[in-house]
């Protein structure tokens, strides 16, 4: 027989089921929500509410991510984290497999890397024709701009009036830098040994 659940208890099995409904949907075409709705709708321990959920989610190798708009940010203020961004994430890797069925084609995912792999080369900052020149060695020539219209509309990507590109919040978030470069380096090597 299951135990009875306190009354705290039952209110924050019900917070998290709310924000497993905010997080796990994408709102206006981006995962995920900003702090303050989730504090509009969780309440005042609407942090201590994404803990309890991250922990929850963690033998499904999920977490719940934060991603702040500024790059720099270490220590965030009160404004910051309600300003921050929350969604699910993986908490490990994806194989090919499963790779093929998350909506993206191989070499669109390819291409976000290469375009990522390449502004990590360049301090996180690049003209977005060197990054179209990057990428029109790997992928057919009218795939390029559109490939990177997407990066830019899902936030791994973003790009300025001056039309220089840079790692947006999604990248962030969701790509671990050192990985991917580790990955590209190893890939290089085998490539000039072969």
């Amino acid at each position: 027989m299951a135990a009875k659940l306190t009354k705290t208890e039952r209110a924050y099995a019900r917070k998290v089921k709310d924000a497993v409904q905010l997080l796990f949907f994408k709102h206006h075409r981006l995962p995920g929500v900003r702090g303050w709705e989730l504090r509009k709708e969780l309440g005042r321990d609407w942090r201590n509410v994404l803990d309890v959920l991250d922990k929850q989610i963690k033998p499904l190798d999920l977490r719940v991510t934060q991603a702040f708009d500024e790059p720099d940010i270490v220590e965030p203020t009160s404004a910051q984290l309600q300003d921050a961004r929350y969604y699910i994430t993986l908490r490990g890797t994806v194989d090919q497999k499963t790779a093929k069925t998350i909506g993206w084609r191989i070499d669109d995912i390819a291409g976000l890397a290469v375009s990522v792999a390449y502004l990590i080369s360049k301090q996180g900052k690049a003209p977005r024709v060197d990054v179209e020149r990057v990428l029109q060695e790997k992928l057919p020539g009218w795939r390029v701009k559109l490939n990177l219209d997407r990066y830019i509309q899902q936030g791994y990507l973003g790009a300025d009036e001056q039309g220089v590109m840079y790692l947006d919040w999604r990248s962030r978030a969701e790509i671990d830098n050192k990985k991917l470069v580790d990955l590209v380096v190893g890939f290089g090597k085998k490539n000039r040994e072969a």
